[in-house]
């Protein structure tokens, strides 16, 4: 198998193309998408393995040197075309197609016992959560859709047997079959050549030592997660092969926006609306909070765009505190006035009739 023809690139390909290449197989050929698919499954196998192989500049040197497909002179091929067979029929429903011909040679049956290990891929998934829900910590559930250890042969694809003649290739070590005029003649994937079995393929995985499994996993938020947090769930993804570790479960938390706090670091920030005269007087007014209302002092001579600070009242801190809530005040004036309020704010406007427009110098002043 020439890992840069599976991956569709060519020999010299940059490291990013062979990213980009075996993302897209990835995505096509995943097990996740392709639930039951076991052909898909076996692609997404060969694909992973040739990623590894080439991503790695250690590994990918040895590739290229020992070649693909090369044998030293005293290693045996496990596959040989041995003679013609002009006994089958060559055209009708017996005639062989060419996916026919070589579908053993290509796609050669997994689960072997002595395959090699290899780690499962990760998982990832996609929560949202209101803002209070993010604010005060929760537990969710996720549905994914995985590959999970075959019970019955504890992920080996082997179930243990009494030992005897192997019944596949009845003690030969080679099985042989035939397509259109040509008979060929592998090792037995069985018994791996030896003509005794003492296990046999796991029939309630079919060798593949994995199954695939949807179900609900559990996922606690923690307290005041941020919009866009990835969560990773350690061994929470597809099943290794052949006793591979297994891979993560990464999960992504969009938090919905609130009505009215905002999020600035761990603190909130709130547009408070205040009447002039409160602006003017000072005051005590009820302000919300993530945990009902409470009183904020508004000082006298307060002014529009200025804060006012709640300590303690915003979101949770990694170090178990919390953020403040802050309030930017937004003066409001009455919508219509009756005829005793205007007199009273010309009163007013007469008795403080200073400049308020505070200029940052006289050049600007005179402009005006």
């Amino acid at each position: 198998m020439n890992f840069y023809l599976l991956l569709g690139v060519s020999q010299d390909a940059s490291t990013s193309e062979i990213k980009r290449a075996y993302r897209r197989l990835a995505r096509r050929y995943h097990p996740g998408i392709n639930p039951g698919d076991r052909s898909a499954e076996e692609m997404f196998q060969r694909v992973s393995e040739a990623y590894e192989t080439l991503i790695d500049p250690g590994r990918r040197q040895q590739y290229d040197t020992a070649g693909t497909g090369r044998r030293s002179a005293h290693e045996t091929p496990s596959f040989m075309f041995t003679e013609f067979d002009f006994s089958v029929a060559r055209r009708g429903a017996q005639a062989s197609t060419f996916s026919e011909l070589f579908a053993e040679v290509l796609h050669p049956v997994s689960g072997a016992p002595n395959g090699r290990a290899e780690v499962g891929s990760d998982l990832h998934s996609a929560l949202t959560l209101p803002f209070e829900e993010a604010v005060h910590g929760i537990e969710r559930q996720v549905f994914v859709t995985r590959q999970v250890t075959c019970g019955p042969c504890s992920g080996g694809g082997h179930v243990p047997t009494a030992e005897g003649t192997c019944q596949t290739c009845r003690g030969t070590g080679h099985v042989r079959w035939a397509r259109g005029h040509m008979v060929f003649s592998k090792t037995c994937a069985a018994c791996g050549g030896a003509g005794r079995e003492t296990s046999r393929r796991c029939p309630v995985c079919a060798g593949q030592g994995r199954l695939v499994r949807s179900e609900a996993l559990p996922v606690f938020v923690p307290p005041g997660v941020v919009d866009g947090s990835r969560l990773r769930l350690s061994g929470l993804g597809h099943a290794g092969a052949h006793g591979g570790r297994p891979g993560d479960l990464y999960v992504t938390i969009h938090v919905q926006p609130h009505e009215i706090f905002r999020r600035h670091g761990d603190d909130l920030v709130c547009e408070l609306p205040v009447a002039v005269h409160e602006a003017a007087l000072g005051a005590r007014v009820d302000v919300p909070t993530l945990d009902g209302f409470a009183k904020l002092r508004i000082p006298p001579g307060t002014q529009a765009g200025q804060r006012l600070r709640l300590a303690e009242q915003g979101l949770p801190t990694a170090t178990g505190g919390r953020g403040d809530l802050l309030f930017d005040v937004s003066l409001v004036l009455p919508e219509e006035l009756d005829e005793r309020s205007k007199e009273l704010m010309r009163e007013f406007g007469q008795r403080n009739g200073g400049d308020v427009r505070r200029w940052p110098n006289e050049a600007a002043k005179r402009t005006t």
